[in-house]
């Protein structure tokens, strides 16, 4: 490792915490709200890129932006405490700072509902900066300096490789370890447990 302070990204939903449930409530309470079907099960199942992304699929263009900011809206009373940490995720923040160094998160998420899931499962990391999605997370990464992203998206991917950060990514989410690599992960582990055994290995390109 190297002496020089070392900041790490990580990705929040299926890399730190398991937002199914919660999202899959919120879904449902929406779709309730609404009287707009969504199939939740299967809207779980392809989690990481933006709210919008999923809610094309449910609502004509003209009130996405409307259920967009009432699922927001309901997210934290519904979302919360549904969601568990993911194995290993608190560990992996720890080792980076046992290490010297900062941990930070960067997500798609609306930012004030990822700090809310970060402070209920007490998980500390030195800064989070929501709303950025794929490439756009290199705009955070490169501006905290951050010299690896561990993400489970071909995404996250995408985003460490722009900002040219060392991609480690996590096979706990929707994209399975063969298409994390071929999208150009650096590494690929099964999850957040094997981290701090990796970090221990890294060394700067």
């Amino acid at each position: 490792m190297t002496t020089r302070a070392l900041t790490v990204g990580f990705d929040l939903d299926m890399t730190l915490i398991d937002s199914r449930p919660g999202i899959r409530a919120c879904y449902q309470a929406l779709s309730a709200r609404t009287g707009t079907p969504i199939d939740a099960d299967l809207a779980v199942t392809r989690l990481g890129p933006p709210l919008a992304e999923e809610l094309v699929n449910w609502f004509p263009e003209e009130r996405i932006d409307a259920a967009a900011e009432l699922y927001r809206a309901m997210y934290p009373g519904v979302a919360i405490a549904a969601t568990p940490a993911l194995p290993g995720a608190r560990r992996a923040i720890e080792a980076v700072r046992a290490a010297g160094g900062r941990a930070i998160v960067v997500t798609a998420k609306y930012e004030p509902n990822a700090k809310l899931h970060l402070e209920h499962l007490g998980i500390e990391p030195d800064a989070v900066i929501g709303d950025l999605w794929a490439e756009q997370k290199a705009q955070a990464l490169v501006e905290h300096g951050a010299a690896v992203y561990v993400g489970d998206h071909v995404g996250d991917v995408r985003g460490a490789r722009t900002a040219d950060a060392y991609s480690v990514g996590v096979a706990t989410g929707p994209c399975a370890a063969d298409e994390l690599r071929a999208a150009g992960a650096d590494v690929v582990l099964a999850d957040l447990t094997e981290f701090p055994a990796w970090l221990t290995t890294y060394a700067p390109r």
